[in-house]
């Protein structure tokens, strides 16, 4: 028996694809937060991911009778969304650096001592700052692996690249980002 999906917005939708206005604004408010999150990390840039997440949203209007509840219209934008970010780096000619052949170093795992709420918020925005200076490639293959969830595979069919790369950039950009967080807490 096969899946049924069920999108909570379909009544929205629906009402968009009629022209009311108000249901537009309604389901740009429902997402635009997050994609704009996503457009950030992707493009590391406040200004570049604003006018990313308009020319989304413009163009996700305009083709929203192709949508076809196939998978959630939150699924469906956020493609979008990820393939609009690697367009525009491609265009940008973002310097990517693949390298195949890289160790994998074992990290070794922390005390399990669970962090406070505090030191957690504290935590993620020190990441969001060290992941600002990893280079575009690293900076895009350890945004989609971590933090929007996309398995290497999937990385590797967006980006056009292997597998391997994948992963290789990935430990890479994750070996840096520690490199980083241990730099900013000598600097206190």
């Amino acid at each position: 028996m096969a899946a049924v999906q069920i999108d909570i917005h379909r009544e929205l939708i629906e009402q968009c694809r009629r022209g009311n206005r108000e249901a537009y604004y309604k389901l740009y408010k429902l997402y635009a937060k997050s994609m704009f999150n996503i457009c950030r990390r992707m493009l590391n840039n406040r200004s570049e991911a604003e006018d990313m997440l308009q020319e989304v949203f413009t163009d996700v209007f305009q083709r929203l009778e192709s949508f076809r509840f196939d998978s959630t219209f939150g699924s469906w934008l956020k493609q979008i969304v990820v393939n609009k970010c690697i367009n525009e780096l491609k265009k940008k000619k973002a310097e990517l650096e693949y390298l195949d052949d890289i160790e994998v170093v074992d990290i070794p795992e922390e005390n399990d001592k669970r962090p406070s709420e505090y030191e957690l918020s504290m935590s993620v925005q020190k990441v969001k700052k060290a992941m600002e200076q990893l280079p575009a490639g690293n900076r895009v293959i350890f945004s989609l692996y971590l933090l929007e969830g996309y398995d290497h595979v999937e990385i590797a069919q967006i980006l056009n690249i292997t597998e391997s790369t994948s992963k290789s950039q990935y430990m890479r950009a994750r070996l840096k980002v520690k490199e980083i967080l241990t730099t900013m807490s000598y600097e206190r």
